[in-house]
């Protein structure tokens, strides 16, 4: 199952409106990007590029912003329908985001986003 990049878009800014507002407002110098695939692992489904909120001590300045990428092709491939890739898509955002505020994948299995 495939959709296009404009409804994969909106698919994952449906996603980033479904983290409660307490938590969106922690959420600082984020930027979020859909890409087809990474460059280096064509099957990954997402991708947390940063410093986490918890090893910011010495963060400020005029710092790029940390990225999230969220690979289109990777979570299509995955899915048999629409219904899947929504499901999936949010999964690996909150996944990503998670790292945002430094949970790592240990815990994030831990949780059961795994």
């Amino acid at each position: 199952m495939e959709v296009s990049h404009e409804r994969f878009e909106a698919l994952v800014a449906e996603a980033l409106d479904l983290i409660p507002d307490e938590l969106a407002e922690a959420i600082d110098n984020l930027a979020v990007f859909v890409v087809d695939q990474s460059p280096e692992d064509p099957e990954l489904l997402g991708l947390y590029d940063g410093i986490p909120l918890t090893d910011r001590e010495h963060y400020g300045g005029m710092i790029m912003p940390d990225r999230i990428f969220i690979y289109r092709l990777p979570i299509c491939a995955l899915s048999d329908d629409e219904d899947e890739i929504v499901e999936q898509v949010r999964i690996t955002v909150i996944h990503e985001v998670a790292h945002h505020f430094g949970i790592d994948d240990e815990r994030l299995e831990e949780l059961g986003w795994d």
